[in-house]
């Protein structure tokens, strides 16, 4: 049975959007008017860390609560499991009505798919065609607002972009602006909102005015500032390359000092050392403008949300899967490594008429695995925050969250819930701050090495990059710990065994001291005065996957005997 007054969700997910591309969360970040306008309506997370660098691996983890090792979605070519108990399927049972409108990359099964009452997608370089994973072809429960041949007109840049150089590849174009990805998103957004706001359950059934409309769950899921660098012309405009407020860099940090040979290897694939710098410019500034139209979008929802009526009753979250170089470290795009213009995402949470504090900032570690359970929280379907009361003599309390009572099904039940890793962030919800936030990276494959890089034909670029992806996104089992002060770095499966430095760091290990080093362009792993260091950041590791480590929990006992 659906509960009523329950709050709606409205999730917005940009994809490879890093932190400092932001001003409010850095100096070499844009004006970004409308997520600013979020933020002073919600809280502000400084501190928000994805759970691993790429596509599948972070969204599947951001709608299941769990980490990659958990749910097995470590690549990109291994998209939700048939098990998992995610999101929309909690959403669906709780009654609600569901959509995802843009990138999925995240559900490809009959199952997941049949859970969404509205499913628009649309990806990187247009609507979906077909022979990639997770892109699903057709709409479902709505046609498309923007003609689909407007759309298709104004992705044709997309499918055969420029290139300033094997590294580089940037285009700023004149296509209609309503075929845009951002745009054409936009506008079913809207049109969305409005059926719902009218009581439109998108199962064809007219709308029943004596009934309460049901409470509904959006994913709004931009596929910008993701490659192909594209932007219309009026936002690159807003962006001229000699205005990019560069990130700072280190010339020797891949050929002096004790990078791994992972980083190193990336470093190959993606220097932009060659290139003009105009073009690694204006490929930040076009990068800029794909951001500033996504944030204009944000906006015309979040005016959506206001000019129906819908505000108050609507929890609006906003984060992104992963980040993207954008110039540091003297690259662009992505790669298998764990720096914070990678895993260091924006992240905001609002919902005033719910009491969420308004215009703050939170400063401790958090993580996007903890986005369920805190809307699960806030939504009044589970409880992750209260303490269980003391049990009558022979019982034993309940462990982790505790499922609504209104709330029954076959898969969803407090026991099931357990299964979520994540907690309920601070500040929004009455959980406490927390000090610690991990991400990961590997399936356990080999090493993709130099000497393998060498075979490639010069010169690299974004070409070998795709041409090494499955390699290098199967090698190893990097872990990594971040603290507000310090980032650590390991994967004990890449080293000889038993094989340590001064500091009692593997050779391959990374550590960065925040404080003095924030663009990590220093490894001090190595050194011995930093043990100490690394002795702390290796239990905190360790917690982490003992406290993880079970995929699918036993069931607790909740009688202390038999009797």
């Amino acid at each position: 049975m659906a509960s009523r007054g329950r709050p709606n969700i409205v999730f917005i997910m940009a994809d490879q959007l890093k932190w400092s591309a932001l001003r409010m969360y850095s100096e070499i970040g844009i004006d970004t008017p409308s997520l600013e306008r979020l933020a002073e309506e919600g809280v502000r997370f400084h501190n928000a860390i994805t759970p691993h660098p790429l596509c599948v691996p972070a969204r599947t983890s951001v709608m299941t609560g769990r980490y990659p090792h958990s749910t097995g979605c470590r690549r990109n070519e291994t998209l939700m499991p048939a098990d998992e108990i995610h999101a929309f399927l909690i959403w669906k049972q709780a009654g609600y009505t569901t959509g995802l409108i843009g990138k999925n990359h995240c559900f490809d099964l009959e199952s997941d798919l049949d859970l969404f009452d509205v499913r628009c997608e649309l990806s990187h370089r247009g609507l979906p065609v077909g022979g990639y994973a997770g892109e699903n072809v057709g709409a479902k429960g709505m046609e498309w607002a923007t003609p689909e041949s407007t759309i298709d007109e104004s992705h044709s840049t997309r499918s055969e972009m420029p290139r300033q150089s094997p590294t580089i590849s940037y285009a700023v174009t004149d296509h209609p602006i309503e075929g845009y990805g951002t745009s054409a998103i936009t506008g079913q957004v809207k049109v969305f909102l409005e059926r719902v706001a009218a009581g439109d359950r998108f199962d064809g059934s007219a709308p029943d005015e004596t009934d309460s409309p049901s409470p509904f769950a959006l994913w709004v899921s931009y596929p910008d500032p993701h490659e192909p660098y594209e932007a219309p012309k009026r936002y690159a405009d807003m962006f001229p390359p000699d205005d990019v407020s560069m990130p700072p860099t280190r010339p020797d940090e891949f050929s002096a000092g004790p990078a791994p040979e992972r980083n190193r290897v990336l470093h190959r694939i993606l220097s932009q050392d060659a290139d003009t710098e105009h073009d690694r410019r204006a490929a930040i500034a076009t990068y800029h403008a794909m951001v500033r139209f996504l944030d204009d979008g944000v906006g015309r929802v979040l005016d959506a949300l206001d000019r129906l009526g819908l505000r108050d009753d609507t929890i609006v979250v906003f984060t992104a899967d992963h980040g993207d170089f954008a110039g540091e470290h003297g690259m662009g795009v992505k790669g298998g490594v764990s720096y914070d213009c990678l895993v260091r995402v924006p992240l905001i949470v609002s919902w005033p008429g719910g009491g969420v504090p308004t215009g703050v900032v939170d400063d401790s570690m958090v993580s996007t695995v903890d986005i369920l359970p805190t809307l699960l929280q806030l939504q009044g379907i589970a409880d992750f925050v209260s303490e269980p009361p003391l049990p009558p003599e022979g019982q034993i309390a309940p462990a982790g969250p505790t499922l609504s009572d209104d709330l029954t099904g076959d898969a969803l039940t407090s026991e099931s819930l357990r299964r979520i890793q994540g907690a309920s962030l601070p500040t929004v919800t009455a959980a406490r701050p927390r000090t610690v936030a991990f991400s990961e990276y590997g399936v356990g494959g080999p090493p993709y090495t130099m000497d393998m890089l060498d075979r490639h034909t010069p010169p690299f670029g974004y070409r070998t990059l795709i041409d090494t992806l499955w390699a290098r996104e199967a090698e190893g089992r990097r872990k990594m710990v971040r603290t507000v002060d310090w980032k650590y770095v390991t994967d004990p499966t890449a080293q000889p065994l038993g094989a340590r430095t001064e500091s009692g760091s593997h050779p391959e290990d990374e550590l960065y001291d925040l404080r003095s080093d924030p663009w990590e362009l220093r490894n001090i792993a190595h050194e011995q005065r930093n043990a100490g260091v690394i002795s702390e950041m290796r239990v905190l590791v360790a917690d982490w996957m003992i406290r993880t480590e079970d995929p699918r929990p036993v069931p607790l006992p909740r009688t202390v005997g038999r009797s």
